[in-house]
């Protein structure tokens, strides 16, 4: 579907950058991501009382495994206004403590992100600003400034993104940690889902920077700079990722993420070898939701 309306004014297409998925604790997480071959970083606290262990990608994406270090600062935070946190804390009060949150996008400007995304009504909240140290995979630390500016839409309570400015970058050398035993080299696609997907074709143009989206009879697409974002309905859901349920409700959901990997057949040896459930459909493995992944997770070439 092509839309045919002006171009937003110096826009960009954006790139995804992260996605968000809540887990119960860290460990788990760890422990889940590494038998799926998965290398993951070095637990990193948050000054507002959450902690990361992140998954990097050689095509400079990547997962962040999301837990509740320390609850009193996290409630403190979302009181004083910090969306992060209050976004968190409502997802885990509605869908548990494993899913899948969020879609995150790289900006050079945080700032004219949040008065275009309070322009077309879609705010979020408050810009965030923080600061936190990183681990090196030497041991030693840097430390990394961030400015995120969040969008959200009150039609679909269980999903949020942001744009994230690194005013100050952590260091850019992660070779060691885009480094995967299941061979994956990024992400390729991002599978969300709603009966009607194209009441939610603004609101995504808007977080993407993009007018042009593909309607079909699944449901509806739309580029990134670097991936793929699909919103499927039912029949979308029954014949990609082969889920059986109907939605139960209206809304936004973050359901998968598929990733690109150099061999299918290696990648599926390293699930066998580690004694992950999958299943193939098609040119493609799928690994179903557990604890410490919140979102299947599809492997393809």
């Amino acid at each position: 579907m092509r839309d045919d309306r002006p171009a937003i004014a110096g826009h960009v297409r954006r790139h995804l950058d992260h996605l968000v998925l809540p887990v119960g604790d860290l460990a788990t997480a760890r422990a889940r991501l590494s038998r799926i071959g998965f290398t993951v970083a070095a637990d990193a606290l948050h000054p507002f009382g959450t902690e990361n262990a992140c998954v990097f990608f050689a095509d400079k994406t990547y997962l962040e495994p999301l837990a509740v270090a320390v609850r009193e600062d996290c409630e403190a935070a979302a009181l004083t206004g910090n969306v992060f946190v209050a976004r968190d804390q409502a997802y885990r009060f509605r869908r548990g403590q494993d899913g899948f949150s969020a879609l995150v996008f790289s900006t050079d400007d945080a700032a004219a992100d949040h008065l275009r995304f309070q322009g077309s009504g879609l705010s979020g909240g408050d810009i965030l600003e923080f600061s936190r140290p990183m681990k090196r995979p030497d041991g030693s630390e840097a430390i990394g400034q961030f400015r995120l500016a969040f969008a959200s839409d009150l039609r679909a309570p269980d999903l949020f993104c942001f744009t994230c400015q690194r005013v100050q970058p952590l260091p850019s050398d992660r070779s060691t940690l885009e480094n995967h035993a299941n061979g994956v080299t990024g992400i390729r696609k991002v599978i969300l889902s709603e009966p009607n997907p194209t009441d939610f074709q603004y609101v995504l143009q808007q977080v993407v920077d993009a007018r042009e989206t593909e309607a079909h009879s699944f449901g509806m697409d739309i580029e990134t700079e670097n991936a793929e974002i699909s919103v499927l309905n039912e029949a979308g859901m029954r014949a990609y990722l082969g889920v059986e349920e109907a939605l139960p409700e209206r809304g936004l959901r973050a359901r998968a993420i598929v990733f690109t990997v150099d061999d299918l057949a290696a990648t599926q040896a390293a699930l066998a070898e580690n004694a992950i459930d999958h299943i193939k459909r098609g040119d493609t493995l799928l690994v179903p939701p557990a604890p410490g992944q919140g979102a299947i997770f599809v492997f393809g070439e």
